[in-house]
């Protein structure tokens, strides 16, 4: 049928009942637990098949209101265009372009987002702890799924590296949040109201963030090929 909504299953031990979950990148993976008949999966997406195409379609229109042209990829803001070339294993910034390597850039742009995500990042949330008189204990860089960044009770701080796909005021609102949480571990008024005075125009950025962060991820690159 042209209507079937195409996906794949992966199967967790750690799973109590079947999960169904649409994302930018890996599509429509649906969750079984280990021993769950594989039929269930079937089942699964039948039932929910009106919520999995609106998620389907609220990505795809999310990634067009994006607007980040082919061959290119956002970085804070900015659209950098995609160069392969052949040889290169890693990625290299040269004015708008990124140098990748040819073929499926992506675990080389990832590494690439990684390392910049710290640099990027360190620098804004040291200079947002001077503001607040405050200090964090060390800056992880990671991959989640579902969370942008955290702040521990130890002042351990945790950032999203594809938080770089946003724009710097969406990123700079999300740093402001986590420093915040160094005063404030709960989101009780007492949160926001400092959220507030530190950052007054956060609930913009954090629209943003719920409208189009489920699309911020690496496409499929269609890199140009470099002449040399």
């Amino acid at each position: 049928m042209s209507d079937e909504i195409p996906y794949r299953i992966r199967r967790s031990p750690r799973a109590r009942r079947v999960r169904v979950s649409v994302d930018a990148e890996a599509g429509v993976e649906v969750v079984l637990p280990a021993r769950a008949r594989e039929a269930e999966a079937a089942t699964a997406i039948r039932e929910l098949g009106p919520w999995v195409r609106r998620r389907l379609g609220q990505l795809e229109s999310a990634r067009a209101e994006l607007g980040v042209p082919p061959g290119a990829v956002p970085y804070l803001g900015e659209a950098l265009w995609l160069r392969a070339e052949r040889g290169r294993s890693r990625v290299s910034r040269r004015g708008d372009a990124l140098l990748v390597p040819a073929g499926d850039a992506r675990p080389a742009l990832e590494r690439w987002y990684r390392r910049r995500a710290r640099a990027e990042l360190g620098p804004r949330l040291d200079a947002a702890c001077a503001r607040a008189g405050t200090g964090y204990d060390r800056l992880t860089i990671r991959s989640q799924r579902t969370r942008w960044a955290s702040c521990s009770t130890s002042g351990a701080m945790s950032f999203n590296w594809r938080l770089l796909l946003a724009p710097a005021p969406v990123v700079d609102a999300v740093v402001w949040h986590e420093v915040c949480h160094l005063e404030v571990a709960d989101h009780s008024p007492r949160f926001w109201s400092l959220l507030l005075s530190r950052c007054p125009d956060y609930r913009v950025h954090q629209r943003w963030l719920r409208r189009y962060g489920p699309a911020l991820v690496l496409p499929a690159p269609s890199a140009r090929r470099s002449a040399s």
